[in-house]
């Protein structure tokens, strides 16, 4: 058995493609979902990969879910921190309650999953943290402006827990995809995307979720130990930091 590798939002999307990508380079993998049991089911059917319902928003529900995930399959050295949702509004008609439940699952939700498995890492002296955050936590994006700050917040906090897990062997980096092409963005209006959206990416193309696979795989492995409190920004060259 490799070591275990926990990605929430696993079952979907980019998270699918995370999960797949880590099972077939050994890992142990377990994936987190939070409404959707029809396509969970699918997803563990298909892949072998078993699946874990909470809510990353809520503190007790990842500390217990995460202690189910450790109990069956042994202590998580590998977290992929991928769940996330949107709530677009433009400013002056956001609510609190669209701001709050972005915020809480796309920024708290981070602490909410890692801070369970931190001592466990610090004391085994080996931890792979790795933060989905999003091309618009690095340049923001209008009627976003909840995402956009969890995704910003995203990043901080991969640059501050990095430099605490270094010396115990822990590497706490970011992805920010840019568009990738999963079923939310194919769902955009084809004209949209093609006059619209892909325009502004200089590859000229979508990004694909395994593109983002393999960065994650890449971070998860030894060979980048020396790879902390960084972001890898795959985009196709929309943006650059």
């Amino acid at each position: 058995m490799g070591r275990v590798a926990l990605v929430t939002g696993g079952s979907r999307g980019i998270g699918a493609a995370i999960s797949k990508a880590l099972a077939a380079e050994g890992y142990t993998v377990a994936a987190t979902y939070a409404g959707n049991d029809e396509k969970a089911a699918a997803f563990t059917a298909e892949t072998g990969i078993k699946t874990y319902k909470w809510d990353v928003s809520s503190y007790d529900a990842c500390a217990a879910g995460i202690a189910s995930v450790e109990a069956d399959l042994g202590p998580v050295e590998v977290l992929v921190n991928n769940a996330g949702i949107t709530r677009d509004s433009m400013f002056h008609k956001m609510t609190p309650e669209k701001w709050n439940d972005v915020i809480n699952t796309n920024l708290t939700g981070l602490f909410n999953m890692t801070h369970p498995v931190w001592n466990g890492m610090r004391d085994r002296k080996f931890g792979r943290v790795i933060n989905i955050s999003s091309i618009n936590g690095q340049k923001g994006q209008m009627g976003q402006a909840n995402y956009s700050a969890a995704k910003a917040g995203d990043l901080g906090f991969t640059k501050a827990l990095a430099q605490e897990g270094a010396f115990k062997g822990i590497t706490v980096n970011a992805i920010c995809p840019g568009y990738i092409g999963t079923e939310m963005v194919r769902a955009i209006d084809e004209n949209v995307l093609n006059t619209k959206i892909i325009p502004q990416i200089p590859v000229g193309r979508l990004g694909e979720p395994e593109e983002i696979a393999r960065c994650v795989v890449f971070l998860a492995s030894d060979d980048a130990g020396f790879i902390t409190g960084s972001t890898i920004s795959a985009n196709g060259g929309q943006f650059f930091v």
